[in-house]
């Protein structure tokens, strides 16, 4: 018996060097802010907003959505040929609609808690604790933003009848990891600042 060749889609491919470099980012900072906080004596304890808690519930109810749209599409795909096909597919796009939405809406509160810290006199080069909260808070949101475009590519091929699985599966591992890096960005930013 021989074995078949297997070589996974070009987005699966991609998305898990994505990963690693974006794991590879956050690895650094973190050691970086261990190294600095070691024998700092300018650093202050700083309170972390509270809207990044909520923040945290709606990326998380984002993914939520995101996997149902994509649990949909999975059964979509498999009945595309049949009768009523364009009525099954406005299910799974109101999810991935609902995902970007919660996506938009959780960068929105990404900026409401800098403001916030500038309300308490906190800005980029205040100290290093809140350079370090500003930089890993907005490296993460370039990355949401980075996802939501991955959704809005996903939308519009859908609607298009043209999104391949692989498409959508890299999509959704990019952005669940987007919810495993804030839970640990906020772990981080709540012991270490």
């Amino acid at each position: 018996m021989r074995a078949k060749d297997y070589s996974p889609p070009p987005a699966s491919t991609g998305i898990w060097v994505v990963i690693a470099s974006i794991s590879m980012t956050f690895a650094a900072f973190t050691s970086a802010i261990i190294v600095r906080q070691g024998g700092a004596t300018d650093w202050h304890h700083l309170t972390l907003p509270r809207i990044l808690y909520l923040n945290t519930l709606i990326l998380f109810a984002s993914s939520f959505a995101l996997e149902i749209a994509r649990r949909q599409l999975g059964a979509f795909m498999v009945k595309q040929k049949g009768p009523g096909a364009n009525a099954q597919a406005e299910k799974p796009a109101l999810w991935l609609y609902i995902s970007l939405a919660l996506g938009l809406l959780f960068v929105a509160g990404q900026y409401l808690a800098w403001l916030q810290l500038r309300a308490q006199g906190l800005f980029l080069n205040t100290n290093p604790n809140s350079s370090f909260f500003y930089v890993l808070t907005a490296i993460h949101a370039i990355h949401v933003l980075g996802g939501l475009g991955g959704l809005v590519r996903v939308i519009s091929r859908l609607n298009r009848s043209v999104l391949r699985k692989s498409t959508l599966d890299a999509t959704a591992y990019y952005w669940h990891f987007m919810d495993a890096l804030w839970v640990y960005l906020l772990l981080l930013l709540w012991m270490k600042l």
